[in-house]
C-alpha cells in the first residue's frame, strides 16, 4: 500500500528557473534608468513552471508594459521580450534583448 518516491526525482521535476545575479543586476539597472528618467514606476517577478518573468509597469494597477521572459530550452532563444502578446525580441543573449530598450541618439538643434 505505501509507494516510494526518489527526492532527487522530483526536485529535478520542479526544478524552479530563476534570474541569476548578473541577469538580475542587468535588468536592475535598466530598469532604475528608466525610473529615474521617470518611464517606469513598478515591477515585479514570477516564477512559473519553466520560466521566470520580470515584468516592468508604468503604473502599479495597469497591465505590464514590458515583459522579458527567462526560459531554457527554448527553441527561438533563451531570453524573450514581449508587449502585451507582441514579442519584440528573442535571443541567446540578455544583452542582445534588452538592445530593444536602447534609445537612438537625436541631434537637437537650437
Amino acid at each position: 500500500m505505501s509507494n516510494l518516491y526518489r527526492l532527487a526525482d522530483q526536485k529535478a521535476r520542479r526544478r524552479i528557473v530563476a534570474f541569476d545575479r548578473r541577469e538580475l543586476t542587468r535588468l536592475l539597472n535598466l530598469y532604475s534608468m528608466r525610473v529615474a528618467s521617470g518611464e517606469w514606476r513598478d515591477y515585479a517577478i514570477d516564477f512559473r513552471p519553466g520560466m521566470a518573468i520580470f515584468s516592468i509597469f508604468r503604473h502599479t494597477a495597469e497591465q505590464p508594459l514590458f515583459a522579458i521572459a527567462k526560459v531554457p530550452g527554448a527553441a527561438q532563444g533563451r531570453y524573450m521580450v514581449y508587449t502585451g502578446p507582441r514579442k519584440l525580441a528573442h535571443s541567446d543573449s540578455l544583452d542582445d534583448v534588452l538592445g530593444v530598450f536602447d534609445r537612438k541618439l537625436r541631434l537637437l538643434l537650437g
